[in-house]
């Protein structure tokens, strides 16, 4: 597959998948719980056919040594978009961090940061992606 192709399969599952957060940001508006938020996602990528797999466990390999440390991605599509969902007054750092080191430990190539505590979900959205050589950016 060539760049172009890969760029514009991901843009179209990134669409898709904010599609979907939209939806379900509409039909519940902010102030639940991120497990609502999470179901109700779920459902929304299985209506529109999108492959996805939940609550995907993280293992750190340590010099050798797998550590499990119960750490666990949100959502990831098609194997390669990981989703961390949230539900806070603000995106933190901390939260943007999480997501690097997860698509970093997963080897995910791009990722979102959802928070579905906002008015308008376009608030609430980040796309990341890691880069080669450990630069981040988003």
């Amino acid at each position: 597959m060539q760049q172009g192709d890969q760029e514009f399969r991901r843009n179209d599952l990134t669409g898709r998948v904010i599609g979907a957060c939209i939806t379900v940001h509409r039909a519940l508006g902010p102030g639940l719980l991120e497990s609502a938020y999470e179901q109700c996602l779920c459902r929304e990528l299985e209506l529109l056919k999108v492959p996805f797999r939940r609550q995907v466990p993280i293992r750190i390999d340590y010099k050798g040594a797998l550590v499990d440390c119960a750490y666990r991605v949100d959502l990831v599509v098609d194997g390669q978009l990981a989703i961390e969902l949230k539900s806070v007054d603000q995106i933190d750092t901390i939260h943007l961090a999480q997501v690097l080191t997860y698509l970093k430990l997963g080897r995910y190539p791009f990722g979102l940061l959802v928070n579905f505590n906002v008015s308008s979900l376009r608030h609430g959205l980040r796309r990341l992606t890691l880069r080669a050589h450990n630069n981040y950016s988003s």
